[in-house]
């Protein structure tokens, strides 16, 4: 197995559309169309700072990261925040989640940004397994009121 981590090109939008619809089905959630395409367009566009990262498995894409970077105001660089993970079903158990995770810690370390955070759902637990194999969760609990 070769795998490759490198940045998102306009030639990978339809096989990350798939990966996406997935995403969005693992979750149970529902996403507009309209949000998808500017998601996309976000990850090209210059003075976004939504960037995406992706894991290429034999030539094909198999994961994905979404990220941004913002200034935080407890630090001096920026954080960056992983908004998305997502790992093929076929391609889990191979590597393919850490091989991301590790890719975003050395981009943090080589962009001296302060941190890197994410969240994740409790009952995440094949995640949270890996997850809890970089650091301990830190205690908090998120709240959100959508508008």
């Amino acid at each position: 197995m070769t795998m490759v981590i490198r940045d998102a090109r306009p030639e990978d939008e339809a096989r990350w559309r798939e990966l996406w619809a997935d995403y969005l089905v693992f979750y149970g959630v529902g996403v507009a169309p309209d949000i998808t395409d500017k998601t996309w367009r976000r990850v090209f566009d210059p003075a976004s700072a939504i960037f995406m990262r992706v894991a290429e498995v034999d030539g094909e894409v198999k994961g994905f990261t979404l990220c941004l970077t913002h200034e935080g105001t407890w630090v001096r660089e920026p954080d960056c925040y992983l908004e998305d993970l997502f790992v093929a079903e076929s391609a889990r158990g191979h590597g393919v989640g850490r091989a991301l995770l590790d890719d975003l810690v050395a981009l943090c370390k080589k962009n001296g940004w302060a941190r890197l955070y994410w969240h994740t759902e409790e009952s995440n637990t094949t995640a949270r397994m890996l997850y809890d194999s970089y650091v301990e969760s830190d205690g908090h609990i998120r709240y959100r009121i959508n508008f």
